[in-house]
């Protein structure tokens, strides 16, 4: 909230535009989504020695699952097909974002692969983007995950990179079937339904990887708490977002993530936190603060995803 608070001059709930409130709301959303998630993922390496990395992301994957369905209870009827097979490949996605950046972070510290992920929605921003603003803040996102790279670049193996570009391409389809979702089913239930069906998917290899071990109580409850976390509570915040923001900037604000990831790896994980570093992250925010102004200077125009 500090960015939002800093960049726009606390306004009057009863007198501001709505479509103001709406702007200033999408990035606290994002934002708290962002913090969620990348804490999560700190919370996920500490639970890969005594689950492996495939049960790791079955308990994160089924206990959301389990979690927004009771919550939700969506409907199964009144949709078309369409609506199927966006959620149907929104859960694909989701599977696929989760399984290859928990196979990254395994092998390199969270903070250079949620760099090198984060590349995906970075990508996606420059190709939609249809402002010259936008690209720019896009470009100074960009020097600044490749500065965090110049400081924990060299400790990375050839396979977590992999794995975390893979991620980051999974990251940007995620942004793009959850618009569409989002736009298909009310609330939170395409999301349920999409998070069922990766759990599906991803729940073979999590039983062979982690075993007897996952119904262990500790274990469960620690795979609660990454569930809610890094699945349940930032893809409800970054969905309820998508409806009120161009996708472009949203893939601009997701830029923070690399600094938020080294943050939680310094904070959780004992990882350092380079000066290199910190001025990589003083970029990405700055970065971030210009897509809040596009954002906010483009209010009250229909969003274009």
């Amino acid at each position: 909230m500090l960015v939002t608070e800093t960049l726009l001059p606390a306004p009057n709930p009863a007198t501001a535009p709505p479509e103001r409130r709406g702007g200033v709301a999408a990035v606290g959303l994002v934002l708290g989504g962002a913090l969620s998630v990348q804490f999560g993922s700190a919370v996920a390496a500490l639970i890969f020695p005594r689950t492996g990395v495939a049960g790791a992301v079955t308990l994160r994957l089924t206990i959301s699952a389990v979690l927004l369905l009771v919550v939700c209870r969506p409907r199964l009827r009144g949709y078309d097909r369409s609506a199927w097979v966006a959620a149907g490949a929104f859960g694909l996605a989701l599977a696929g974002m989760n399984s290859l950046f928990y196979q990254a972070i395994e092998r390199i510290p969270l903070g250079p692969a949620v760099t090198l992920e984060v590349l995906g929605p970075l990508a996606l921003s420059v190709f939609t983007a249809r402002r010259l603003a936008s690209w720019c803040w896009a470009g100074l996102a960009l020097a600044g995950v490749a500065l965090l790279g110049q400081g924990g670049f060299d400790r990375l193996n050839p396979a977590g990179v992999a794995f975390a570009f893979g991620a980051g391409a999974m990251w940007a389809a995620y942004i793009v079937l959850s618009a569409r979702v989002g736009g298909r089913f009310p609330g939170a239930d395409g999301l349920a339904l999409a998070l069922t069906v990766a759990a599906l998917v991803t729940l073979p290899l999590g039983i062979v990887d982690g075993g007897a071990v996952l119904l262990d109580p500790t274990v469960l409850a620690l795979g609660t708490a990454l569930a809610v976390l890094a699945s349940g509570l930032p893809y409800t915040l970054e969905l309820l977002a998508l409806r009120r923001m161009p996708t472009a900037t949203f893939a601009v604000l997701m830029s923070l993530g690399p600094a938020i990831a080294t943050l939680a790896g310094w904070l959780v994980l004992r990882q350092a936190l380079t000066l290199l570093e910190c001025a990589a992250v003083v970029l990405v925010i700055a970065a971030s603060i210009g897509a809040v102004r596009v954002s906010a200077a483009a209010a009250g125009r229909p969003a274009r995803r």
